[in-house]
């Protein structure tokens, strides 16, 4: 039965054979661990949005001829991509977090269209692959995690130039059943609530790069694949008695490394297989998507906006100038982060596939704006505060 529900959803990740890693220890169930659940939660939210809002969350898929979770669905049009980016917003103000699916959406409307036309090319058959694979996550209802950016290295260097032939991850290994493929991701985010993993070349590569122009698909539980659960800021407070220290308590996003030490990838997900010219329009493709997709922090954006007003009525000082200015000026930053997006995805183009891709040069505006609007937001947002946002006592001194 395909996953409906978030609760059914949690369910679907117990019991499986994951090797990860936190805190130098493994993690015996990753759904029970406290620091680990909250990420867990925000992904759960996904798809209780989709049966409370389905106009919103979900798309009538022309590949499996279903509703489908907007986060699986090819975009046929510039109503999709807008719908997307709303959905983002409303999702961002839901979890008040990173809800780590907008990753995988991307990897597949942007290997959507490259591999068509890959096979356009060199007379290939990744795009039915892909569409195959595409049908049965859609069925299924699952979580595809996208696996882009290596370790990297010497960054002045190509990937077969490296001394350490590992930072970049590769092929190592061909049969008549399919690839084996070594190397490492980093700062994958939600991999570990994942139940797919499509890992994808992280930049331009070179003609001695063919061993790492590879693009294919393994379930997150596969043999070989080790995750190392990446930090964030205050996260151990996840792990304390309360739940005001944690701040946002229920929900909270996931990074992780991934390392493949020889991972099998059979021959029908594989996606891409030493086509090295073609790594460049993925990754410039997938870029395009996944930074109008940033419009999810202006959902954060609203909830820092909405605390800092409920700041200043407790604090009786809603009608003071200053303060006033302030929260306009954090609702114009808010809001110029969602335009540049919605623009984008309203200036879409159609690919030779058929599938829609936003507007470019928008997506690099949305971007550029996110690197630096939400922390004037939250800069502002500390203003309106004051100082005991930063030097309150415990929960447990509350409660004593």
């Amino acid at each position: 039965m395909p996953i409906r529900t978030g609760t059914e959803y949690i369910q679907s990740l117990r019991g499986r054979k994951m090797k990860v890693y936190l805190f130098g220890e493994i993690v015996k169930e990753p759904v029970d661990h406290p620091m680990i659940r909250p990420s867990i939660n925000a992904v759960a939210e996904t798809y209780d949005l989709a049966v409370k809002e389905g106009d919103l969350a979900t798309a009538k898929s022309s590949i499996s001829g279903q509703q489908v979770n907007r986060f699986l669905h090819i975009v046929e049009s510039p109503e999709d991509l807008i719908n997307q980016n709303k959905m983002q917003r409303k999702l961002g103000q839901l979890t008040g977090t990173c809800f780590q699916r907008c990753v995988g959406m991307d990897a597949l409307n942007s290997l959507y269209s490259v591999t068509f036309e890959i096979d356009e090319k060199h007379k290939t058959n990744y795009h039915k692959r892909l569409v195959e694979f595409i049908k049965m996550v859609q069925t299924e209802n699952l979580i595809i995690g996208g696996a882009m950016t290596d370790p990297k290295g010497d960054r002045s260097k190509a990937p077969h130039e490296q001394e350490d032939p590992d930072v970049f991850l590769r092929i190592v290994e061909k049969n008549d059943k399919g690839i084996i493929v070594k190397g490492a991701k980093a700062h994958q985010t939600g991999c570990i609530n994942s139940h797919w993993i499509i890992f994808m070349p992280t930049m331009r590569l070179e003609e001695g790069d063919h061993d790492y122009a590879v693009v294919g698909a393994v379930p997150a539980d596969a043999p070989g694949l080790t995750y190392i659960y990446g930090r964030q800021s205050c996260d151990t407070r996840s792990m304390e008695d309360g739940d005001l220290d944690a701040g946002n308590a229920k929900y909270s996003g996931q990074e992780a490394m991934i390392i493949f030490d020889n991972v099998f990838v059979p021959w029908e997900l594989v996606f891409m297989n030493g086509e090295y010219e073609f790594a460049s329009m993925l990754v410039e493709r997938f870029t395009c998507y996944h930074r109008r997709s940033y419009v999810c922090k202006t959902g954060l954006g609203d909830v820092l906006i909405g605390a800092a007003a409920a700041i200043a009525d407790y604090n009786g000082i809603p009608n003071v100038s200053h303060i006033r200015d302030k929260l306009v000026e954090m609702t114009h930053l808010n809001e110029t982060i969602y335009a540049a997006g919605i623009a984008s995805s309203f200036q879409a183009h159609p690919t030779k596939s058929g599938a829609w891709i936003n507007d470019d040069m928008l997506a690099n505006v949305c971007k550029h704006n996110v690197t630096r609007f939400p922390y004037e937001i939250g800069r502002l947002a500390q203003d309106i505060a004051g100082g005991l946002m930063v030097t309150l006592p415990s929960e447990k001194d509350l409660r004593n």
